[in-house]
Order: structure tokens, then sequence, then C-alpha cells
């Protein structure tokens, strides 16, 4: 089943400003041309078959290895080719964020707004920022109503106080610096807001040489014309290639003419889709799927099974050497795929130390957390098979934190089944009220699995 689109898109005819009213896509296709984007005569740009907005559909049959767009880079809009660059150069040193996405945030400020902006056609293809839906733009206690035990409004309560920090105390003071470029009563901070959502969802960040990713930060992001138009699903059809010259999109399996092409964010798990990118895959089209157990909650059902003020210390003492040994945080969570944990180490070790006498704990701490090697990678790999073969104390501990996680929903598996299945009450739902579901319900399907596993 397609997934729903990565984001929605101004309807046909509609305008941005300054895009003097022409249907969009003509417009830019047109400016494409200009910019020496090349599109292969093989494909075509549609709102019609697509799964809904713009997206790139097969005009005929394709082969894997076909190149279906060339983006040079001069084309890309980021900092560097924004008409600001020279000045978000001069100013880097106070650009400086956690994210890293603020010098090319202050670019589309300025040219979305810039008559006279070289990418006006490019925007035009969105009638404005505010039909981004992202869980950020809900309502808080809708997102808390539907999103609850997903790991989203959490995400997003950090996302809303970085947005605002970012904006405080880099972004305004920078525009009072420049009032020839920047104007706060136009370049407010819920334009901000919607542009750290478009970037979210629309921008790439190109990937580092293999021996530049220990000691450089990650590539800044930017946007990459048409190659954004591409949705998503995890069974992709099309990948972007770089090149120093310029970005190529190229089929990676045969697509029929009429076909839509996909690219693919990476392997993302559907609480990360709909928080990045405003949708989700309905089940069972995510395989990279995953639903989260956090640590704290493993640290719970320790708690709450041992039976003695000393066994609930030693609980605590283990945890802090768990702590020690970088295993666990506070703020950090067990990952859990269809087929494995892909938290595996932290788990295993987590799992096997929570699970230890007082005796066992003594000589594993005298050993500094090290152990045979054989024995260690045994313990190490968590296939569901291997889950299966867990010591019973393990298997007890890891059923106890599942049924806690599962605990902080709102609803049960079976009352999400019904509502997927009975096909005029699903019809009834919000569009967020459908995307929730799908995050709801392919968490709590994997965390079944692993209680089937464990049990």
């Amino acid at each position: 089943m397609a997934s729903a689109p990565k984001r929605p898109k101004a309807a046909a005819g509609s305008s941005a400003p300054g895009s003097g009213g022409a249907e969009p896509l003509s417009g830019f296709l047109a400016w494409c041309g200009r910019a020496g984007v090349q599109l292969s005569p093989k494909v075509r740009l549609s709102r019609e078959g697509a799964v809904a907005g713009y997206g790139m559909l097969a005009a005929a049959e394709l082969e894997p290895g076909e190149v279906l767009c060339t983006v040079p880079r001069s084309a890309l809009l980021s900092q560097h080719t924004s008409s600001i660059q020279a000045l978000l150069r001069e100013g880097q040193e106070s650009l400086q964020s956690q994210s890293g996405w603020v010098p090319l945030l202050l670019a589309l400020l300025h040219e979305y707004t810039a008559s006279s902006s070289h990418w006006r056609p490019y925007f035009s293809l969105w009638q404005d920022f505010r039909s981004l839906d992202h869980p950020m733009f809900w309502p808080e206690e809708e997102r808390r109503r539907l999103l609850q035990g997903t790991g989203i409004p959490e995400a997003v309560e950090k996302d809303l106080a970085n947005i605002h920090l970012e904006y405080s105390s880099i972004i305004l003071p920078f525009m009072e610096s420049h009032p020839n470029v920047f104007d706060p009563k136009l370049h407010t901070l819920e334009l901000y807001k919607q542009l750290v959502a478009f970037v979210m969802a629309y921008s790439f960040q190109e990937p580092l040489e293999e021996e530049d990713e220990d000691e450089k930060g990650p590539n800044p992001p930017m946007m990459v014309p048409v190659a954004d138009i591409l949705n998503h699903v995890a069974n992709h059809n099309a990948n972007l290639e770089y090149s120093p010259q310029c970005l190529r999109l190229v089929t990676t399996q045969p697509i029929s003419k009429g076909q839509e092409i996909f690219n693919t964010y990476g392997q993302m798990a559907n609480w990360q889709l709909l928080h990045m990118y405003g949708f989700a895959e309905p089940y069972p089209s995510n395989t990279n799927d995953t639903a989260d157990i956090q640590m704290v909650t493993v640290r719970t059902a320790a708690l709450q099974r041992a039976r003695s003020e000393a066994q609930q210390r030693l609980v605590s003492e283990q945890w802090d050497f768990l702590c020690q040994l970088e295993m666990v945080g506070e703020e950090g969570a067990f990952v859990l795929g269809w087929d494995e944990v892909l938290t595996e180490e932290e788990l295993s070790v987590t799992l096997k130390v929570l699970c230890m006498s007082e005796e066992e704990f003594k000589e594993y701490k005298e050993q500094d957390g090290w152990e045979d090697d054989s024995e260690e990678e045994e313990n190490l790999t968590l296939s569901n098979e291997a889950l299966s073969r867990l010591k019973p104390p393990c298997k007890q501990l890891l059923y106890d934190s599942v049924l806690l996680t599962l605990e902080s929903y709102r609803s049960d598996l079976k009352a999400e089944q019904d509502l997927l299945h009975n096909k005029e009450a699903y019809e009834k739902l919000s569009q967020r009220e459908k995307q929730a579901l799908h995050v709801r319900y392919g968490q709590k399907r994997i965390l079944h699995q692993l209680l089937e596993l464990v049990h």
C-alpha cells in the first residue's frame, strides 16, 4: 500500500506571492530549464497519478540505473547559493546552533519573502507553509490525545523549545543587525517555525565521505529542486546520488509506465516520519518501523520485582554501573524492529546486569563489565530467535517492561485493530487521527510480537 504524501502542496492554479498567478508547475518547469536542471523525457511531474500532491511518474518503462533527473549544484538552494551568501558567510560565527540549520533558515526567510528572488518559481509549488501538518502545529491537547506513548509529543516539545531559543537568541539579533535585509515584522517566529517544518520535510543532507565521518560534523541541509517532489515509501524505487558537479536521481529497480517514482528518506520508523515529514505509512508497508522501550521503564520493572530494600538497592547500584558503562541513560530508549533489537548491545547488557545476583554483580564490576569474547558476542545478538532463548529472568524482566510500555498508550491493540478493520469508522477519522493510528498500531504490533517471543 502506498504511503500518504510526505507533505501537501498548493492546489493547481494557486500561487505563491510573486508567482504571477500562473499554474505553479509549468512555471517551476520553465525555471528548471533556465537553471540547468535536466529532466528525463521518460518521466513527468504531475498531481494526477501521484499518491497526493505533486509526484514524479514514469512516462515510459524504466530499467534500474536510469538517470531521471540531473540537478547542477548551482540550482540547489542553500546557504552557499542564496543571494545573501556573503552575509551568511560573514556572520557564520554568530550563526552556530545545535541544529546547524540556522544559515539555511535565514536564506529561506529572505528568499521566500524577497519579490525579486531567483527561487520564486520553486517556492510557487506551495501556496504557503500553513498546509504543512507536522505534529508541532497540532494543538497540544490533540497531540497528547492522539500520540501519547509514541514518543512524538516529547520530541515536539524539544523541537519547539529549540525553535524559540534559536529565533530569540540567534535569528532576531542577526536580523536586527541587518535591517536592510530583514524585518522582524515580516520574518516572524511563526514563519520561522513553518520554515523549520519545510526543511524537515523537504531538505537533503549530503552524506559525508567515509574518511570524514569521525572528524567532521554532518553537512548542512540544502533544498534540491525536483528531487524533493518525490514522495517516500520504505520499498522505494529511486535514490539520490551525489557528485562534485551535480546530484542525480537514479532508478533502483524496474518501473512500469504510469507508476509513481518514490525516493527514501532512510530507514525511518513511522513515529519519525510523522514527526519530521507529517505522514506515516499504513501497516504493513513500513518494514523499517520500530517501537521503543524507555530505558527507565526497564529500571522501573526491575525495581517493581525487587522484594526487599536490599534488592532495590542492588538494582539502583546496577543501574548506576550501567550508566557508567554508557549502556543506559535517563532519556534513552531501547529500539525494537520487526526482526531484531536495533540497540542489541545496550538491551542485552542491561537485562543481564539487572538480573544478576549480588555476587555475580560484584564479580562483573571487578572485571569492569568485560567478559569472555565468545560469550559476549553470543549475548549481544538479539534477533527474534535469540530473544526467545533468553534466560527466564531476562525474559520476565523484558516481558514486564513491555507491559509497562503498553500502559503508556491511551488504547490497546484490539481497539486499534477494530478501528482499522471497520472501514466506515476509519473513513470518518480526520487525517491526523489516521496518521496517529498508523503510528500507534505499528508500535503496538511490534511490542505484542515481543510479548509472544518472551512469554
